[in-house]
């Protein structure tokens, strides 16, 4: 079955039996939570065949515990989400009561990346059957593995008018988004995330656009220690870099850049004490994006930048298929490819600064970013960056977690993305917000009718006097 007649056999199946219940929702929760665990070691077989080697560590971490995660907190908090809101009355019609229902929206489409091809399948498709959804998934052509995977898993769980998968190449995933939904979630790259915006348009479709952009990093003066190295090196490093809320690149005082470079190399060392041929240390997804982030040091190297290879035989990396070795890159100018597209990889360009503020002057300069990241004690420098720039989530002392904080909305802003996953706010994304009014038998324009009169008056009056 093509795309059309299944979009048309969900909505029809939709408008057949109307808003699942809390009950149904709920079941259908529990069966995808089950069937998540039940292939814990399937999926993350797949994961690693797609990428040419992956940690399964990284695989239950960082797709099956946050997937699971967040399918509990719906399960927690569904019915809080699913009561309808009372709403204030103003007190020229207070006799009457207000609320919001929150609804389905009907039949949700999901554009799924590769980076990480399961959890951000999952969370979105979690969600919109928590809203009472009917989902139409695209998983990536470039992690076929998992892709395949996915869709055995759910032809099993569900018949295909409540969920489907549509698997294919670019070709498919342009006509897809340019499907009739009611509304769409893609996430992916910015220059993906335009097109699909566009697409979307013919149609009027709502969107949800989890995209990406350069998270900057920033350690505050004298704020370089062994905990908040290794947790630069953590977010850095997981997925080999391949994270949408990677940190891309450091801002750290002047004074503290040797005393970082060292601390990074000895972390480095401890998360992979068999360097980048290690079961721990993943590979680069394809051919392509390998020899992209080649180019990338290759540039920034031509522009007068220093390369610095850090962990244990670095050199090794050359001895696995499409594994880069975790690089420092230090001095990159402005104009440098790794200091304007997102990097996608084991790469962290450093960057000095003498006063704190130039770091918010730096972040301000660039599109606004998906994440930002925090090191240091509270103080004005740390509120002074918080309140001077926008981006999507933060994490103070941190890198990622604040991405499986499940309570917390996550989203862009600007060219990193629009609208929110996860906690209430991914929910309401994904339902529409019908606003009811129910008229008591009293009736306030009762007194306005015609013909008017001096009762008008007083009440026309009394309603726009001067405060």
């Amino acid at each position: 079955m093509t795309m059309e007649p299944r979009l048309a056999a969900q909505r029809h199946a939709f408008l057949r039996d109307g808003a699942p219940t809390m009950q149904q929702r709920k079941a259908a929760l529990r069966r995808l939570r089950s069937a998540i665990l039940a292939q814990r070691a399937a999926l993350a077989a797949a994961v690693s065949a797609d990428f040419g080697h992956r940690s399964p560590y990284e695989t239950d971490i960082l797709e099956i515990l946050v997937t699971v995660q967040a399918i509990d907190y719906l399960l927690r908090n569904l019915k809080r989400f699913m009561k309808p809101e009372r709403r204030h009355v103003a007190l020229p019609y207070q006799a009457a009561r207000a609320y919001v229902q929150y609804q389905p929206k009907g039949v949700i489409g999901i554009m799924a990346p590769w980076n990480y091809p399961f959890s951000l399948t999952f969370i979105p498709l979690a969600t919109a059957l928590a809203a009472g959804n009917r989902v139409m998934l695209k998983p990536s052509e470039l992690t076929p593995h998992t892709s395949r995977l996915i869709e055995t898993m759910l032809a099993a769980l569900f018949p295909t008018d409540e969920v489907a998968v549509v698997t294919g190449g670019p070709d498919v995933g342009a006509r897809f988004s340019e499907l009739a939904f009611d509304h769409l979630v893609f996430t992916g790259s910015t220059a993906i995330g335009r097109q699909v915006m566009q697409a979307a348009g013919k149609h009027l479709v709502p969107l949800t656009l989890e995209l990406g952009g350069k998270s900057p990093a920033v350690m505050a003066r004298g704020a370089v220690n062994a905990r908040n190295v290794k947790s630069v090196a953590f977010g850095k490093l997981s997925n080999a870099g391949q994270t949408c809320i990677a940190p891309d690149y450091l801002l750290v005082h002047q004074d503290d850049l040797a005393s970082f470079m060292a601390l990074y190399d000895a972390a480095v060392k401890s998360f992979y004490p068999d360097g980048p041929t290690g079961d721990d240390y993943g590979a680069i997804i394809n051919d392509r994006h390998y020899h992209r982030l080649q180019a990338l040091l290759a540039d920034a190297q031509a522009r007068g930048a220093q390369l610095h290879p850090v962990g244990h035989r670095p050199d090794s990396a050359s001895e696995r298929p499409n594994t880069l070795a975790p690089t420092l890159i230090v001095g990159a100018p402005d104009d440098s490819a790794i200091m304007q597209e997102e990097i996608f990889g084991p790469l962290l360009p450093v960057r000095t600064y003498a006063a704190f503020d130039e770091t918010i002057d730096v972040i301000n300069a660039a599109p606004r970013p998906l994440a930002l990241y925090y090191f240091g004690p509270p103080g004005e420098d740390r509120d002074r960056l918080l309140a001077r720039t926008a981006s999507g989530n933060v994490s103070i002392n941190a890198t990622l977690l604040h991405f499986a904080q499940d309570d917390l909305p996550f989203g862009g802003i600007g060219p990193s993305g629009m609208g929110a996953c996860h906690g209430i706010e991914g929910f309401r994304a994904l339902s529409h917000a019908k606003g009811v009014f129910i008229q008591s038998r009293w009736r306030f324009t009762d007194l306005l009718r015609a013909p008017f009169g001096k009762l008008a008056d007083a009440v026309l009056a009394f309603m726009l006097r001067r405060r």
